[in-house]
């Protein structure tokens, strides 16, 4: 009996760590069109909401590109160090309520993320409705 309480312990130890998995960190973006590795997002925790920046770019020939097709205060900002997940808030397992920037068109979408696995982000974009969109899967850096 005391060993099978000990077990249950671990095992409610165990599932509690993969709960307390944190979207917070470094992840590297795969494109989900081309399944090219393209950058590496940090997210962080601002004022209460989450957002995410461009920390690196990994196409050495892409270093300087600059968001030619943003809008407003990001136009023509280097892609490098851009804002582009924007006040995300926690709902339950997810994050949402916020926005993500895609540098490749310029375009502002809604946005949710949320862990499907303690190393592996699931990040959609859309717009209206969460089930007109697309997904990526963005994987944490070690």
């Amino acid at each position: 009996m005391k060993l099978k309480s000990i077990f249950l312990f671990v095992l409610a130890i165990t599932a509690s760590a993969v709960h307390a998995q944190s979207v917070l960190g470094k992840w590297k973006t795969v494109d989900d069109k081309t399944g090219v590795t393209k950058s590496v997002v940090e997210i962080y925790e601002q004022d209460g909401k989450v957002y995410g920046k461009v920390v690196e770019i990994l196409n050495k020939d892409r270093q300087d590109a600059v968001c030619d097709q943003c809008e407003g205060a990001d136009k023509n900002k280097k892609i490098l160090g851009l804002t582009i997940i924007r006040g995300l808030e926690k709902d339950g397992e997810e994050y949402n309520d916020g926005h993500i920037l895609d540098p490749e068109n310029g375009k502002l979408y809604k946005c949710y993320i949320e862990l499907e696995e303690p190393n592996k982000l699931k990040v959609r974009g859309y717009i209206g409705f969460s089930l007109i969109g697309r997904s990526q899967y963005w994987y944490r850096v070690k």
